[in-house]
């Protein structure tokens, strides 16, 4: 939904939350500075406190047991096996490799070939785990027990719901690749991007619903530090995966 070779002041794109499989905007935004000439290209939804309550809603809808675990759902692991396929093959044709290579540069500093590579790696995970791999990703095992007619066997299971918050500085390769795994193994997914990078994973989560990822499987909300402090701990996610500074985690 957005031109990376066309944004600029007169082409300004909103980037949008995503919550109970719907995109939405927020009563307030946040300016995103094009780092080529200081004009403001992109408006991000910036979330307020008042406006949580619909994504703990959402994230809490989830059980501790997931959306699927080996016993609930099985048929999602294969599901998820093809939509990964059907991710890697859009992400290796030569113009979609382009668009988000192009993307990343006009929001991170890095050059054609840092971008390139990051989007490469994502792909390459994406190709690693189609098909058959989500499934023998969840494996169980079984061991014989010490005496006759016991054994133990444990199994692979989701946390349910689940955060993920990630920095500006891999706009699509860190949050990808965690948000894939935690959905793989059935857990409900609350997404936070750092605000002045997050158009390259609004436009990924596109890319993944056209290839088949279930719309309220994600939640996807831009806001600032303190909004998402507020919303971890009203919401309690069972999990909180956050890559950054020990500053910003404090």
């Amino acid at each position: 939904t957005v031109d990376p070779w066309q944004l600029s002041e007169s082409h300004k794109h909103t980037v949008l939350n995503l919550v109970k499989g719907t995109w939405k905007e927020s009563q307030s935004s946040y300016d995103v500075v094009d780092p080529l000439n200081g004009t403001t290209f992109i408006s991000t939804t910036n979330t307020l406190i008042s406006e949580i309550q619909e994504f703990e809603t959402s994230l809490n809808s989830c059980k501790k047991s997931g959306l699927h675990n080996p016993l609930k759902n099985p048929q999602r692991y294969v599901e998820y096996g093809s939509i990964t396929a059907k991710a890697a093959s859009k992400l290796r044709e030569p113009e979609v490799m382009e668009f988000f290579t192009k993307l990343i540069q006009r929001v991170a500093p890095k050059s054609k070939a840092q971008a390139y590579g990051e989007v490469f790696v994502t792909q390459k995970f994406l190709e690693n785990f189609s098909g058959d791999q989500v499934r023998f990703l969840a494996k169980s095992f079984s061991v014989p027990g010490d005496h006759y007619g016991q054994t133990s066997t444990g199994m692979r299971w989701p946390y349910g719901p689940v955060v993920i918050i990630t920095p500006f500085n891999f706009p699509i390769e860190i949050p990808l690749l965690q948000l894939m795994g935690a959905l793989y193994m059935g857990n409900k997914v609350l997404l936070k991007v750092d605000s002045k990078v997050s158009v390259v994973m609004e436009q990924a989560l596109r890319l993944l619903h056209e290839c088949g990822l279930p719309k309220e499987d994600v939640d996807f909300i831009n806001c600032d530090g303190s909004v998402m402090h507020q919303l971890l701990l009203s919401a309690k996610p069972r999990m909180t995966l956050f890559t950054g500074s020990s500053k910003v985690a404090e």
